[in-house]
């Protein structure tokens, strides 16, 4: 307990597994934790005079079984081996903590997600800017990037790390800015210098400077990349050669969409338990790199027209040679995955069937790499040119490691015959030890005559010869005597030693031959590790556009045409997502979105609920969103003016915790929007100013569509859907607004949505009929409709038809109450608490009077 307490004050914050012979066991508080988290059982063992221990502990071999558990709960695992062999030393075996793994840190194939990276972010903040990185020691990646607090919340938002380092003093600032929805780390101040971060990055990729990396600059992403790599060392990680460069994320190469965006579009999550998102959709990958690749590629749009013109074309090339195509996704599917089995070789985690992985993966790639060569398409080459086929290493592995070896080294026979000849004598020994000891007695027998004679084993002087006393004289004069019985006498030779000595060594000793040689094998890996990155990169590149390709054949996507021009032309466009989610039979009704700068610059769409106003929202901006990546998209024919940014307002719900009401999180998105847009901006909003009163909100829905038409940095295109017919107004007032309407069809008191989009207003929202729809009482929904017919010959109501110009002079809006209903009981009621004189109320007649009015409200005391 001694030992163990002296290890733990080193790691306060994390669980101790503290391995005991064949259990890791927990003590104390961390074996509460764990034996709640892992529902095992808890006990008390004695710890010297009158105290107790909490108790709770697992067999060693069930480490993977029980160690993704404990991290998925938030925990962080320090892991306590025993550092010597227990039969070598008389006193308390030697221990050390080899590895902790934390939420953002770890090589166990079971607490990762195949189709997921597991990031570590290092956050750095400053006054008005931050730094962060981001780090994956499973698969080798390394990127920083700084800017506003804006673009890295962006960031943190796309990259979704499972761990957030922050300086420990400025956590709440972290907090008040980024929120609580992430894992974050408090880590030490001393790691957050400028000086040592630079002088770490440059001993870890042991260059002179960061200048070859194009990040010399950048300070405050130098200082959160070095935190990053001390945190390494801290966790047992030192070993990271496959960290082998840090890039740059280019602010000026991808599409900004903030995290309102991301959240709104549902690419990769949906707050909906069940709903599928758009990777869900288009994610065709056959192999775990493609699968991660395209989430950077759905989250980082690129603004850029050559590169989509190339994923492009590759794509198109891949839909008109199937044959080629499925080659090559056959190849792709044999390669498992590469990133994080190379990450494994790095550190010496590889194990001997993880090593035949990697042999069958560069076999595979044998095939890729010639029928990207002989493809007639300029990037498909370039592609399977830079492709390293690893020959040495893949033969060397081929040659030297059994064809299906065990998971683990210490399981034996991992080494094929032939490799070393020690080796393979001792496994003939092993297995041929009973033959041999035949050939030995038959071979004896004949040259002394002594048919009787017998060669056994036993405990105490191993193997012998025993001769019964009648064949006593012909015992050769170089056999030793051993043992004398009462009929027999045992004997020993030179050779039964020699042969001894090597069959009880021989299992040891094939144990350390076998390591050895596999982990030369390993050590000779590393050299390959940037080839093999490299590789695992280009297969994954290709994986995507494979899976574009896949879902354009299946779905019918068509290839838009990305140009530098500033309209977007979408022509018969659909929802990826909703499409595939429709009733068998039903067809999505697809739309014409056209917005440019000269003439259709924000169109404002009215109509019914219901009637698809955010699906044609949404789906115009997952069209822009998805050509900007390279792939096809859901319409008959798309022409996108390149876009660098995309914004979006869509729905919003309270942040309570925050203190943050429905209305205040839309004004929040809503500001971010217009503080942030420029000429190529799409801007998507839907129902802005819903959360508050009617006029507050006609008059901020007006504000700022006015303010995106006049707006000198730029005519950012944009579609407002809203319910507020007033606005409708504005396209008399502003050149580059226009009204359009989803359409419906009122047959028999009815309402048909045609979810068609056409030009012109609409005045109706038919709310009343989606009441109807949704199940609402009748009693209700007949009530609401005289309502709704009494409100609209109010004269009240016509105040919302005056001109734009008197709009903003309108004061709070006519909402709804109680007590403008005509009920002369409610009315009365409403006169006698007006004049109530509050203040000078007593308890007593505050009671009194409470009576009264529920006598007149006809409500009775009686049970």
């Amino acid at each position: 307990m001694k030992q163990y307490n002296s290890i733990k004050r080193k790691h306060p914050d994390a669980i101790l597994l503290f391995r005991v012979g064949d259990f890791y066991e927990t003590f104390s508080e961390d074996a509460i934790k764990a034996a709640e988290i892992l529902g095992i059982t808890l006990t008390r063992r004695a710890n010297g005079a009158a105290s107790f221990v909490e108790l709770a502990g697992f067999p060693h071999h069930a480490l993977d079984t029980y160690l993704p558990k404990l991290v998925r709960a938030g925990q962080r695992v320090a892991i306590c081996e025993q550092l010597e062999d227990p039969k070598m030393t008389k006193t308390i075996v030697k221990r050390g903590v080899t590895e902790m793994v934390t939420p953002g840190v770890s090589f166990n194939d079971n607490v990762l997600e195949r189709k997921e990276n597991n990031f570590l972010a290092c956050v750095h903040l400053d006054k008005r800017a931050a730094g962060v990185a981001f780090l994956d020691i499973s698969t080798g990646e390394f990127y920083l990037a700084e800017g506003s607090y804006e673009y890295i919340d962006k960031l943190i938002t796309n990259f979704n790390p499972k761990e957030v380092l922050v300086e420990r003093s400025k956590y709440r600032d972290f907090v008040d800015f980024f929120g609580t929805r992430y894992y974050v780390y408090k880590f030490d101040e001393w790691a957050y210098h400028e000086e040592g971060a630079r002088e770490k990055l440059v001993n870890h990729f042991q260059t002179a400077s960061l200048k070859g990396f194009g990040v010399d600059g950048m300070s405050l992403g130098i200082v959160a990349a070095g935190a990053a790599l001390y945190y390494l060392d801290i966790t047992q990680h030192s070993q990271a050669k496959h960290l082998a460069t840090i890039s740059r994320i280019e602010e000026e190469k991808y599409v900004w969409l903030d995290k309102f965006t991301i959240r709104n579009l549902e690419l990769f999550y949906s707050v909906n338990e069940g709903a599928k998102t758009l990777v869900d959709i288009i994610d065709k990958t056959v192999s775990p790199m493609g699968s991660r690749l395209l989430k950077k590629w759905i989250s980082l749009p690129l603004k850029d027209e050559k590169p989509i013109a190339e994923r492009l074309n590759v794509v198109e090339y891949f839909i008109n040679s199937i044959d080629k195509a499925d080659l090559l996704r056959d190849g792709i599917r044999e390669m498992g995955d590469l990133e994080r089995v190379i990450s494994k070789a790095a550190v010496g985690r590889i194990s001997p069937r993880e090593i035949v992985t990697l042999k069958n993966a560069l076999e595979a790639l044998v095939t890729i790499k010639q029928t990207c060569e002989q493809s007639d398409e300029p990037t498909l080459m370039r592609l399977g040119e830079q492709i390293n086929l690893c020959t040495r290493i893949r033969e060397r592995i081929e040659r030297e490691i059994v064809e299906d070896p065990p998971a683990q080294l210490n399981k034996g026979n991992v080494i094929a015959s032939g490799v070393n000849a020690d080796l393979d004598e001792l496994r003939e020994i092993m297995h041929s030890g009973k033959e041999y000891l035949l050939n030995l007695q038959q071979r004896e027998s004949e040259r002394t005559g002594i048919s009787s004679l017998k060669v056994s084993f036993n405990n105490v002087f191993g193997y012998y010869i025993e001769v019964r006393n009648t064949h006593k004289d012909k015992v050769p004069p170089e056999w030793i005597r051993k043992q004398t019985l009462v009929s027999a006498e045992r004997y020993i030779t030179e050779e039964l030693k020699e042969y001894e000595a090597k069959i009880l060594g021989a299992e040891e000793k094939v144990m350390a031959i076998e390591q050895q040689i596999f982990e030369q094998l390993v050590f000779s890996l590393t050299e390959y590790i940037a080839s093999i990155q490299l590789n695992a990169n280009l297969v994954a590149q290709l994986d995507c556009l494979l899976s574009f390709a896949s879902s354009a054949a299946e779905y019918g996507y068509c290839k838009p045409k990305v140009n530098q021009g500033d309209a977007i032309d979408i022509r018969e466009g659909r929802h990826p997502v909703i499409e595939r989610m429709l009733p068998a039979g039903e067809e999505y009704v697809s739309n014409d979105v056209l917005l440019n700068g000269d003439a259709q610059q924000i169109i404002i769409i009215t109509g019914p609920n219901m009637s698809g106003k955010s699906a044609l929202l949404r789906q115009t901006a997952l069209i822009v969103l998805m050509a900007q990546m390279g792939s096809y998209v859901p319409a008959n024919a798309a022409t996108i003016g390149l876009v660098d940014k995309i914004f979006t307002r869509v729905g919003a719900s309270d942040n309570i915790s925050l203190g943050e009401s429905t209305f205040m999180v839309e004004m929040h998105e809503a500001a971010s929007i217009l503080n942030n847009i420029s000429d190529r901006s799409l801007v998507l909003l839907d129902e802005i100013g819903r959360g508050t009163s009617t006029y507050d909100g006609i008059s901020i829905a007006w504000a700022m569509t006015e303010y995106i038409h006049e707006n000198p940095n730029g005519k950012a295109k944009t579609l407002f859907a809203t319910h507020y017919h007033e606005l409708n107004e504005m396209e008399g007032a502003f050149p580059r607004i226009k009204n359009y309407n989803v359409s419906i069809k009122e047959l028999d008191n009815k309402v048909i949505f045609l979810r068609k989009l056409v030009p012109g207003g609409s005045a109706h929202s038919f709310g009343i009929h989606v009441a109807r729809m949704a199940g609402m009482p009748p009693s209700v929904v007949k009530r609401a409709t005289e309502i709704l017919a009494d409100l609209e010959k109010s004269p009240q109501d016509q105040r919302l038809n005056k001109p734009s110009a008197e709009l903003g002079k309108s004061r709070e809006g006519y909402q709804l109450s109680i007590f403008q209903l005509d009920d002369p009981v409610l009315k009365q009621i409403r006169d006698q608490l007006l004049s109530l004189d509050i203040n000078n109320l007593t308890p007593v007649e505050a009671l009194n009077k409470l009576n009264d009015i529920k006598r007149l409200a006809g409500v009775s005391d009686k049970k």
